[in-house]
């Protein structure tokens, strides 16, 4: 009987150390974005695109580290702003660099698309 405890109790642990919540490297909750560096390697030279147009370049962000920016400081080539309330949200991306110079390239999947998924699923007024 205590070895059916001991390994139920194993098997447990063991399932829930693999169940962990893995999180997405980019993720958009309303007007803030939340970059999550899981790996064990720092990433350098960092740069964020926003729709293709609309920029920020975070310092280089630690292993397990986290960078957290409004969308209203990305700025366009000719410092235009990216206005959360007036602009949808069609293309994030991330491109950055490992130790060993290898580059790092990410995308956000839009699970609704645009604004849409940006909100939520918010919908306001009709």
């Amino acid at each position: 009987m205590k070895r059916l405890l001991v390994l139920a109790l194993v098997c447990a642990a063991a399932g829930a150390a693999c169940s962990e919540r893995v999180r997405p490297a980019l993720n958009l909750d309303g007007n803030r974005l939340t970059i999550y560096n899981d790996t064990d390697e720092t990433w350098s030279h960092v740069e964020v695109i926003l729709n293709q147009h609309f920029r920020i370049q975070p310092k280089d962000i630690e292993p397990d580290g986290i960078v957290q920016a409004p969308l209203d400081i990305f700025v366009a080539g000719y410092g235009q702003r990216f206005n959360f309330k007036t602009m949808q949200i069609k293309d994030l991306r991330l491109t950055a660099k490992r130790p060993n110079g290898e580059p790092i390239e990410l995308r956000y999947e839009f699970r609704n698309g645009g604004l849409q998924d940006a909100l939520g699923g918010f919908k306001g007024k009709s």
